[in-house]
């Protein structure tokens, strides 16, 4: 047994230049306002990623074969939320220069407003599976809040290149405003009136050729799923859901995220969850645009 695991992702272990995937922490939570402790998300995602086998069997890819670096966490605990963003879209347009393709451990949801920032010169549609809009102009005096980050997206990129799915909760203003700005948005109920796999070719309708940048909040998943994260809220996706998600969409991916993790709300299954996600999402990945070449 081992008594203490390395502080890298599991099986990340190519050198940065030779690597495709780069996986970077970005241990963020300052504009937190229910469970604070997202900070804490990317070192205990590490610990759990390593209580995996390597090997795929539904796609046959072995993840020791993957050419993935763990870059480390970004030095951003202490900063504003402001400054956060700029050290993050700094990283990831070294990413972008070197042609990695970037994986972020967060940390709050705030942390994708950087990212987006890095790659916006490219064609592409953000895809957030969230809880919630996001979609706020300013919370607690606060523009660059957790609460605001699809909002600050859609000013980067344009509003057609964003959507969300999976929200179950709005204020009443942001929900009238993302309507009113025509934002693509699916609430759960919709999803689960009318089918997952409906919701899934309108999505492809407005994605069209573009490919998509994911931002996977974990709270998108029933809190029975994922209970340590900052804001739960139930009536939410299960795994299987959100696999399909995965599935339809792997091919299309330019770089994802894994947020709002808070490992101290459960027992280390949320964490375990993310881990494997980020397995999965790159294996996916790999083997569906290999499989397509």
């Amino acid at each position: 047994m081992i008594d203490q695991f390395p502080n890298f992702f599991a099986d990340a272990d190519s050198d940065y230049n030779n690597a495709h995937f780069v996986i970077f922490g970005i241990p963020y939570d300052k504009t937190s306002t229910f469970r604070y402790g997202a900070t804490n998300a990317p070192s205990e995602i590490r610990k759990a990623s390593w209580n995996f086998e390597t090997y795929r069997f539904e796609t046959g890819v072995d993840f020791r074969d993957l050419k993935v670096h763990d870059f480390g966490d970004l030095p951003v605990k202490d900063l504003s939320p402001e400054n956060m963003i700029k050290e993050v879209e700094k990283t990831v347009l070294r990413f972008k220069k070197d042609e990695k393709f970037p994986i972020a451990i967060g940390g709050e949801h705030s942390v994708t407003l950087g990212i987006i920032k890095a790659l916006k010169k490219e064609e592409f549609c953000v895809l957030s599976l969230d809880a919630h809009l996001d979609y706020r102009n300013e919370y607690e005096g606060e523009k660059f809040s957790h609460a605001c980050v699809i909002k600050r997206i859609t000013e980067e990129i344009g509003i057609k290149n964003v959507a969300v799915v999976g929200f179950r909760s709005a204020d009443r203003d942001e929900y009238k405003n993302a309507l009113k700005d025509k934002l693509f948005c699916m609430d759960i109920f919709n999803l689960n009136r009318t089918g997952l796999k409906n919701i899934l070719e309108e999505l492809k309708k407005h994605v069209g050729k573009r490919k998509i940048y994911l931002t996977l909040d974990i709270d998108v998943l029933d809190p029975a799923y994922a209970p340590g994260t900052s804001t739960p809220h139930p009536f939410g996706l299960t795994t299987f859901q959100l696999l399909e998600i995965i599935d339809e969409l792997a091919e299309k991916l330019i770089g994802f995220d894994i947020v709002e993790v808070c490992p101290a709300y459960d027992k280390g299954e949320t964490s375990l969850l993310a881990a494997e996600l980020i397995r999965t999402i790159i294996t996916k990945h790999y083997y569906k645009t290999s499989k397509n070449k």
